[in-house]
Formats: C-alpha cells, sequence, structure tokens
C-alpha cells in the first residue's frame, strides 16, 4: 500500500498512483493530492468513451469520513441539509454541508449500508469539512473516522459498467435497479461496497468502496475485462467535462465564493432542491432560517411571481454558444448590452449523435462537439433569453437552455444540443384537403396492414368483433346519459337527459352479464378506461376513511402495498401514476408511503411470500394492490388473505386485472374465491371488448364494507365520468355476451397457446422468463430476454417483419429504454383462430426474425391462414351484421 501521509514537499497519493504513473497518467496537483488529469487516450476520448463504452476513475483523493454513535442520526440531521433520518439502508442520499448564512461548505454523499453511515466529501475541502464536524460534534455522543486513506473509492461509470461488474463478482448481488442503491458483492475474494451513484451524468454508473490494499488488483481487473469493450481510465479533465454536460456543480464554481468575494446562496444552482429539507421531524438544523428564505424565492421563481431579492439575487442555468468559440469560468454574460451573468464553468465538449426516433434511437459512430456552460445570472432572467457572452473581447450570442443532455433513458446518457426552430407551414383550403387525403388513405393502409399482415402479439391489445365494432358507431355513440341513484326516489337511478330509455336498458344488461361473466354482485361498468377504475377505486378509498369527519382535510391512504413498476406492476398503482394524489407522504422519508412486494430471487416474476409476511408483521397497509402488467403467474390472493386474518384491521385487497380480466375463473384465477374485496380491469385485453374498465366488488349490504362500495359509485359518477361513451359501452355488452358464451373454450385455449408459444420459443434457444416447471407462463403472455437494452432494436426489427411485440425491461433492467425483454401475448392471434400447433410453428419464423432476418413476406402468408374472428358472434347473425353495415 502506498503511504499517503502528507509531507512539506510530497503531494497526497492514492493507492492507485503507482498504476497511473505506469500507464500514461498525466499527473497534476488537485487539492493536494497528485492526481491523473487526462491519459495518453486525452480528455476528448475519454469524455467519448465513457459516455459510449465505460470510464474507470480514481476518486480515492475524495474525503470519506465514517460517523458513529448513538447521536449519529441526530448529528447528521444537524450537519446536513438532506433528512438522514429519511434514509433507507442499503441506500445513498446527495446532501449538503451548510453554514448559517445559507452558504455551503461542501456538497456530500451520505451513505447507509446496513447499520452503518459514511460521508463522502470534496478532497480540497476535507480538513475543513473535519474540523467543522469535530467542533459541531461536542454537543452530540458521536465519534468521526477519517478513512480517507483506508478506504479506496473507484468510479465505473458508463452503458457497460453494470454488464462488467455482473461479470467479474463471485459473490453478493449487485443494487437494486434504481439510482442510490448500495449492495455488497466479491470480486477477487474482497468484500466491495458497490452504490449506483456518480458525478458524470450517466445513468448506468458505480461508485466502490474498496480496502485500499486491494484496490490496485481490482481497479486492474476491471479495466482488463473492459478495455477490449471501449472501456477506458479517465482523468480529472474528462471527469469535469462530463459533470458540466451533466449539468452538476463543482465546489468553487458553482457552490462556495463568487467571482465577487460573496458568498453564493445554495439554492442558487438546482440540484440543490434534492438535497435540502425541511421536515417537521428533521426539526432545526444549521442554516436552515436562511436556507428557507432561499427555498420561498425560488418557489416564486417557478411561481412567476419573484421580485429582485438580496436573498437569492442570481441562479446557475445551462448555457449552450451559438457562434463558434469556447467560453471560460469568469467570462462575462451580456443581455442588451447589459451585464447580466459571468460563467461559472463552460468547455467544449464532444458528444455522440443519435439517430431514430424515440425509444428505438440508436448511437451512431457520428461525433460532435459544442460549447457549453453554466452561467451564474440575474434571477429575472428567463430561461430560454438569447445572450452574449464575452470572449477575450468579442461578443458570442449563446442562449440559456433547459439542459445540456438527459440521463432518464438508459443505458446512454443523450446530449441534447441547442434546437433552432423553423417556422410552421401554414395552412391553406388546399393543404387541409391534402391532408385529409393523406388521413384517410395511411387510415386504409394501416388497416389492410394491421389486420390482414400482422401477426400482433401485444398482449394489452385486441381486435374486437365485427358485431362489437359496428355496435360502438350507433346511436347512442355521441349520447349523453347521466344518472344517478336518487333516494328520494325510492332509490331509483334518476337520468338527466330524455331519449335514454334504451341506454338504461343496455346498461342494466351490461350490468346483469358482466356480474355474471366475475361472478359476484357489485359491479361499475360506466368508467371509461383501466385507470380510471383504479382512480374511483383510490378516490373512494379516501372518501370511506373520512366518511366520520368531512369538514377537516381529508386524510389519504396511510399506506399502500403494490408490485413495484420494476418489477411488472401496473403504472396506475404507482405515485407515478393514478395513486400519487390518494396516498400519503410518510412523515419519516418524505417519500410517499409504498410498500413494495417482495420477489422471488431465482423467479422476479413471482411475489415472495415468505419476505411478504415478514413485512406483514412490521406494517399496516390500508390498501393492498396485486395485479402486474407483466404477468406470468397467478397473484397469491389466498395466501395473503391468509397472513391478514390475524390483524385486527384488515386492509383492502385489491386486484387489478388489466391484462387477465378475461381469463378470470377456474382456467387461471378467481381473486374473489381466493379473497380479494376488490378487482378492476381494462375490458380490451383479454377481454375483448371496447376500451373501457371495470370495478367489481364482493361486500354484502349491510356490512360496513359495504359504504365503500357506495363511495365507488358516487366516484363513478359525478367524480370520474360524466357522459360514459355510451357507443363502446353498447359495444362492450356485445362483447360481455360473447364471453359469457365461450369463455370456457376461449380461456383454455389462450393458456394453451401461451404455454405452447413459450416452450416452442425456448426450444428454439431463445431465453424465455418464468417458471419452466409450469410452461413459464400461466396467462396469455410471454416473456422472452433479447440482450440487454436490445429490446427496443429488437421490437423495430420485428415489426419491420410484420411482427408486432412491445419491448420490456424485465426486472434487472434500469429502464424501459435499458429493455432487455420483449413482452408478448397470445389472446388476439387466439381469437383469429390459431392453436398450440400454429404458435409452434410460428416460433421458428420468430425466432429467425429475432436473429436478425427479414421474414415480413413469410409472416404475412402465415397470417393468411388467420384472417376470420373466431369466439363471437359475427357469423351467428349476418343479418344484423348486413343492417349494421348498411347504416354507415
Amino acid at each position: 500500500m502506498t503511504d499517503n501521509t502528507d509531507t512539506e514537499d510530497q503531494l497526497l497519493r492514492t493507492s492507485l498512483h503507482s498504476w497511473h504513473t505506469l500507464n500514461g497518467g498525466k499527473m497534476v496537483d488537485f487539492g493536494g493530492w497528485d492526481m491523473p488529469v487526462q491519459y495518453s487516450t486525452g480528455i476528448l476520448k475519454e469524455h467519448l468513451a465513457t459516455r459510449r463504452y465505460g470510464g474507470l476513475f480514481d476518486v480515492s483523493h475524495m474525503g470519506r469520513f465514517r460517523i458513529l454513535g448513538k447521536d449519529t442520526v441526530q448529528f447528521l440531521q444537524h450537519v446536513l441539509t438532506n433528512n438522514a433520518e429519511s434514509l433507507d439502508t442499503w441506500q445513498a442520499q446527495y446532501t449538503l454541508i451548510p453554514n448559517e448564512n445559507g452558504g455551503l461548505l461542501d456538497d456530500a454523499y451520505l451513505y447507509h449500508p446496513g447499520e452503518e453511515y459514511f460521508l463522502v466529501v470534496n478532497a480540497s475541502n476535507r480538513e475543513k469539512d473535519w474540523n467543522h464536524f469535530q467542533e459541531q460534534a461536542k454537543a452530540f455522543d458521536v465519534q468521526l473516522e477519517d478513512e480517507t486513506n483506508e478506504v479506496a473509492m473507484i468510479a465505473f461509470q458508463g452503458p457497460l459498467s453494470g454488464r462488467i461488474l455482473t461479470r467479474i463478482k463471485r459473490d453478493g448481488t449487485m443494487p437494486e435497479t434504481f439510482r442510490n442503491s448500495l449492495s455488497k458483492i466479491t470480486i477477487l475474494g474482497t468484500e466491495v461496497l458497490v452504490a449506483r451513484t456518480g458525478y458524470t451524468g450517466e445513468p448506468l454508473g458505480f461508485e466502490l468502496f474498496i480496502p485500499a490494499e486491494k484496490a490496485e488488483a481490482i481497479w486492474a481487473r476491471i479495466e482488463e475485462e473492459g478495455k477490449d469493450e471501449g472501456v477506458v481510465a479517465v482523468g480529472l479533465g474528462a471527469r469535469d467535462t462530463l459533470r458540466l454536460e451533466a449539468g452538476m456543480p463543482l465546489y468553487g464554481h458553482e457552490f462556495g465564493i463568487d467571482t465577487e468575494g460573496r458568498g453564493i446562496p445554495a439554492f442558487a444552482f438546482p440540484l440543490t432542491s434534492v438535497a435540502v429539507s425541511f421536515s417537521k421531524r428533521k426539526g432545526d438544523f444549521i442554516g436552515r432560517a436562511a436556507l428557507k428564505a432561499q427555498f420561498e424565492e425560488v418557489r416564486k421563481l417557478r411561481m412567476g411571481q419573484y421580485e429582485p431579492s438580496d436573498v437569492l439575487q442570481r441562479r446557475f442555468l445551462p448555457l449552450a454558444l451559438i457562434d463558434k468559440g469556447i467560453t471560460r469560468g469568469g467570462d462575462s454574460v451580456f443581455l442588451e448590452d447589459q451585464k447580466v451573468g459571468v460563467i461559472s464553468s463552460g468547455t467544449m465538449v464532444p458528444y455522440w449523435k443519435f439517430e431514430g426516433e424515440s425509444a428505438t434511437m440508436q448511437i451512431t459512430d457520428e461525433q460532435e462537439r459544442r460549447a457549453l456552460a453554466l452561467v451564474y445570472i440575474d434571477a429575472t432572467v428567463p430561461v430560454e433569453k438569447e445572450l452574449e457572452v464575452e470572449v477575450r473581447g468579442r461578443r458570442l450570442s449563446a442562449q440559456l437552455v433547459p439542459w445540456h443532455g438527459r440521463s432518464e433513458a438508459p443505458p446512454y446518457f443523450r446530449a441534447i444540443p441547442i434546437d433552432r426552430k423553423t417556422d410552421s407551414a401554414v395552412n391553406t383550403s388546399a393543404a387541409i384537403r391534402e391532408k385529409t387525403v393523406l388521413l384517410l388513405k395511411k387510415s386504409l393502409d394501416n388497416h389492410e396492414w394491421r389486420q390482414r399482415r400482422c401477426v400482433n402479439l401485444i398482449p394489452s391489445e385486441m381486435t374486437q368483433s365485427s358485431l362489437v365494432r359496428l355496435l360502438q358507431i350507433t346511436d347512442p355513440c355521441g349520447r349523453y346519459a347521466e344518472h344517478k341513484e336518487l333516494l328520494a326516489a325510492f332509490e331509483q337511478e334518476v337520468f338527466y337527459y330524455q331519449g335514454t330509455e334504451f341506454i338504461a336498458w343496455a346498461e342494466d344488461r351490461l350490468v346483469e352479464e358482466m356480474q355474471s361473466f366475475l361472478g359476484f354482485p357489485l359491479v361499475e361498468t360506466r368508467l371509461i378506461s383501466g385507470q380510471m377504475a383504479n382512480m374511483t377505486v383510490f378516490s373512494a378509498l379516501v372518501d370511506f376513511l373520512n366518511r366520520t369527519d368531512r369538514r377537516r382535510e381529508p386524510r389519504r391512504i396511510p399506506l399502500v402495498m403494490n408490485n413495484h413498476i420494476g418489477k411488472g406492476g401496473h403504472l396506475s398503482s404507482q405515485p407515478m401514476g393514478a395513486l400519487r394524489d390518494y396516498v400519503a407522504k410518510d412523515p419519516v422519508t418524505e417519500k410517499y408511503s409504498i410498500l413494495n412486494f417482495p420477489v422471488l430471487e431465482d423467479n422476479p416474476y413471482r411475489i415472495d411470500l415468505k419476505e411478504t409476511a415478514n413485512l406483514l408483521d412490521r406494517f399496516d397497509p390500508g390498501l393492498i394492490i396485486l395485479g402486474k402488467s407483466m404477468i406470468l403467474h397467478p397473484e397469491p390472493v389466498a395466501a395473503i388473505r391468509k397472513m391478514l386474518d390475524t390483524k385486527s384491521t384488515r386492509p383492502v385487497i385489491m386486484y387489478d386485472m388489466a391484462h387477465v380480466l378475461g381469463l378470470i375463473g377456474p382456467y387461471f384465477q378467481n381473486p374473489f374465491a381466493e379473497g380479494a374485496d376488490i378487482i378492476t380491469g381494462s375490458t380490451h385485453k383479454t377481454f375483448y371488448g371496447s376500451q373501457r374498465g371495470v370495478i367489481g366488488a364482493a361486500y354484502e349490504e349491510g356490512a360496513p364494507e359495504f359504504e365503500l362500495w357506495k363511495a365507488i359509485e358516487r366516484r363513478a359518477f359525478p367524480g370520474a365520468v360524466s357522459n360514459h361513451h355510451l357507443g363502446t359501452l353498447l359495444g362492450l355488452l356485445m362483447a360481455t355476451l360473447e364471453m359469457n358464451a365461450f369463455k370456457d373454450t376461449y380461456q383454455p385455449q389462450v393458456v394453451a397457446n401461451a404455454k405452447a408459444f413459450a416452450k416452442a420459443l425456448a426450444d428454439e434457444g431463445l431465453k424465455v422468463q418464468g417458471d419452466p416447471e409450469v410452461g413459464y407462463t400461466e396467462t396469455h403472455q410471454v416473456v422472452v430476454v433479447v440482450g440487454y437494452a436490445q429490446g427496443c432494436a429488437v421490437a423495430q426489427e420485428l415489426e419491420e417483419s410484420n411482427i408486432i411485440v412491445n419491448f420490456q425491461a424485465i426486472p434487472s433492467d434500469e429502464s424501459f429504454t435499458s429493455s432487455s425483454g420483449l413482452r408478448m401475448g397470445v389472446a388476439e392471434m387466439t381469437r383469429f383462430g390459431m392453436k398450440e400447433d400454429d404458435f409452434v410453428e410460428f416460433a421458428a419464423i420468430f425466432n429467425e426474425a429475432v436473429h436478425g432476418r427479414n421474414v415480413g413476406d413469410e409472416v404475412a402468408r402465415f397470417r393468411e391462414g388467420f384472417q376470420t374472428m373466431h369466439f363471437c358472434f359475427d357469423a351467428d347473425y349476418p343479418e344484423y351484421l348486413n343492417s349494421l353495415s348498411g347504416l354507415f
């Protein structure tokens, strides 16, 4: 191990110093450390390599302090701005070290592996931060240990980082797929703490904490494993260009003291908002009052109510040069000859160009360069304003921009060059007619392609029968039929419009048929989507919780247990979806009160019931939501209901059956027989009706919970819908009649087809997900892995071969843009007559398409044999089919 101790004539050295000097590192003094600013590859190539492949950074010069003692959390709450109490184990959080004036001594990262806490601070501030903490620690029962010399720190950032670490680890699991998660793995027999953190803006990146004496061997192992794939060692120069492109602050530039010698307010930099907590539980802390005053000014800025204030005169914004040139820190910025700001950081940055659109965008081999900066500018200057920057006596045109790049689309950071807007075309009468013809032509072409030439395997889609489709556009399409139960009318439904006798009849028949299909008496059919059905239940549950006191601010659902979206959970059951406005926030974590079901390590498509029981022993959710959008197996309704029987207050068990509503019954599962209270669903997936939603419940009239059902009816109308799309309601009635007539042949055929398709794909050598002991799937869905981040591209290639699927993030993927999988469903093609042998035959064609051969003509010929809709009444009532067609 290299001696890291400081002397008067020797810079500090990390435990990787020898490697740097032997491998072309250009060494410089950085905060008292002898560090590589670049290697022989050069800063620009190191930047590009990190963005496309991976970059390996020695960041051992950063300070690392361990905090111990019974007052650890209270101490951290006092000296840091973020809420340390909210930090879950095996998580990290960005935080700040404030002074009393609302400025910053430093920014930092707090890590909480297991029962420990340690803090990473900037190298140049290590001694200052240490002395500050030692002084503050006198009032607390804590001890601080400086482990900077004992623990090395390596950052491995870039698209290949996760795959390479996974290959070289021997034990342990990689951190969960969301940012700031931690875990321990073993590399070369050494235990390594791994964090999904970093200072490059990369959507995939890790920081490793390693015993110093083992660091060089592990560094060399990573470098050796990755070098043939483009991974390079990266110095401080490219680290700076990467953080600047990502819009991240650097102490001494965006934090600390400005060019005029004044303290920079913490909230002048936008990232501060995620690092400061004013939670009541956090209480008072250093600089709280000053920071709160700054926060109020930021709030006014966002609401358009800001007026010049001494509290927050300037803020930092990204700036891009329009003219050729490079701007550097200290350059002045002008608006119409008035100086309005100063560049805090600026340089020329290379970037990779992308081609294509949306999620199918692909990185190319083309490179460009752009001059970009961060500017400390008067807070009154609006975003996207064109400015001038004075560079060496010459004024260059520049523009404020929202950002220089974005990282929410793994595996790549996407550079966003400045956009020069063009004038939009003016509509003329001739142009409108041309657009009309184009719409009609493209609609006909699309219908012919999707309905006649394609094999559609999207599991959330379904073609309706001809009778269903025609009924949807008959009168009462476009009519109104609002109604509600009126107690004064002897609990009868009262309609607000005339001409609704037929509509009332159709609604009643739909409820009756849906009751027959679902097997329970309480049904609400007025919702026009599955997501709206969920929102109605959430809203009703809030109403039910507050039924005894409606004068105060309504309480939200205190805790919800659900399937995480990354493990296949429904979007509408997440805080980012329909649940957001109805679930409470945890006062400790300051996050939405969500408890995710744990999953089995060997089959993440199943809930881990043992761990679920442990969670339910510790927590009391008010609502449990089962169901997934990526669902291969039945949900364990009965097992979870049994776990809850011992609780004094049992939560509501809701099953979102959006994808599997059409399979409810003996061939899949019956949630009500297993103990569910409420089901919601979409009526256009495996249930082959119109695009609408439905709610069903198993409550008995007179029971206390029946009030929840009455709340659901109230929140359906007038809470969620007014006119509830009466044409699609009529189509749904026809589809429900079809379902009741054919479910006993349709449902087992769907499941049998899915199993046959899954097994055939596995026999072709594809990596099929799910439990092979049950045929990989027990629903209509089949999930196949095609390679990390390859799902989007393969799905696009399949579309070119007339095979329609959707790319899918599997549980180990970070985002839908880094999807490794394809999610498929067999329900629609089952209705077009395909059976087990047909799916086995098609699996061979599918496999060739996955491996790059265009099989579009073969797929079109294959589809010619499956043009007739089954499990419907189209062939039974030709006279009505003709009469309905003749109406139009």
